[in-house]
């Protein structure tokens, strides 16, 4: 038998990688036991790398019209356009019924409404169904002003409907003006607001002196009420999104009646979070409602991937109070120590 001296063995391993042998592990093969020898490792222990997923955005489309009833066929109409425009949350105003609930009205949508008189007023929003269970919070201020608060895909909107009060009713103007900005500062900064209101003022074309607030691709010229809306814009630190899009007239106007055409209905969110939207304008040929025209905003939320963290399982210490968990945890310790 020949014997082999060990220095003799050349080593052909790397340069700088170690050559001792660790772990020897029995294995049993067809020839019988033999062992297998492997190579330390070095770094201590390997962890897997975790897949980054990459953030996604959610688009949203809002929409606000005066419908002016929502009796009769009204309700299915708006549902109709809802699901012709893809319109995910529609503010609505003068629906003029009487309470405070939320109804189906077709096509899957709900409409939580709030109103004093069946014959006048009224707000509510309609909510898609693929939302209706993101919907957290409803706060219905007046038959002017009410809210709705959601979650989407952890982010929460805050959505106004408001109804203004016909121009010279200065003493409904001043309650008007004064709810809607209570409402919007009880909304903490880092949720977001979108307003879709029906305000009777006309704010003009152009932004002279008015450029953190509004565009300047309005209509008209400005009146009072429009002044009012202005500069409660300024207050609250909010902008008027349509303003800032570029449209052909058709797709600016949201009233017709007669020769006469102007703006009263907007889409308005604060001045940090107007970035996120992506287009803003009126669309034409809807027969909800015979004067007004409905205006559609396209929110884009950027929602940011949540890393999959792997954790160890947790050890329930506590259920060692129960006698059964205690005397198992006693005869497994003492087989080991054995």
């Amino acid at each position: 038998m020949r014997i082999i001296n060990e220095s003799t063995i050349p080593d052909r391993s790397l340069p700088g990688l170690p050559t001792s042998a660790y772990g020897a592990v029995p294995q049993q093969g067809a020839g019988g036991q033999y062992v297998t020898v492997g190579r330390r490792r070095r770094g201590g222990r390997v962890r897997k790398k975790q897949e980054r997923r990459k953030d996604r955005e959610v688009e949203i489309r809002v929409g606000s019209l005066n419908v002016g009833t929502m009796t009769g066929k009204g309700r299915k109409l708006a549902a109709d356009m809802m699901e012709k425009r893809k319109i995910d949350v529609l503010c609505v105003q003068e629906t003029k019924w009487r309470g405070s609930k939320g109804r189906l009205v077709g096509g899957g949508c709900k409409l939580f409404y709030y109103g004093l008189d069946g014959k006048r007023n009224g707000t509510g929003v309609i909510v898609k169904e693929k939302y209706i269970n993101s919907v957290l919070e409803v706060k219905r201020v007046s038959d002017r002003v009410m809210s709705l608060k959601m979650e989407i895909e952890g982010i929460q909107i805050n959505v106004i409907s408001a109804y203004a009060p016909q121009v010279g009713c200065e003493l409904d103007e001043k309650e008007f003006w004064s709810e809607v900005e209570e409402v919007i500062q009880d909304i903490p900064r880092e949720e977001r607001i979108v307003i879709g209101p029906h305000f009777n003022g006309h704010i003009g074309e152009g932004n002279n002196g008015d450029e953190d607030v509004m565009g300047k691709y309005g209509v008209g010229e400005r009146n009072a009420e429009g002044q009012m809306v202005v500069d409660c814009a300024k207050r609250m630190e909010i902008a008027l999104v349509k303003t800032y899009f570029k449209k052909r007239e058709e797709h600016r106007v949201t009233y017709m009646n007669g020769g006469r055409s102007t703006q009263v209905d907007f889409i308005l969110c604060r001045r940090c979070n107007l970035k996120e939207f992506s287009d803003c304008k009126v669309v034409p040929g809807e027969s909800v409602a015979r004067q007004h025209r409905v205006l559609i905003g396209n929110l884009s939320l950027k929602v940011k991937a949540r890393r999959k963290v792997r954790t160890e399982p947790k050890i329930k210490w506590w259920k060692l109070k129960e006698e059964e968990y205690n005397t198992a945890f006693k005869q497994e310790e003492r087989a080991k120590l054995w």
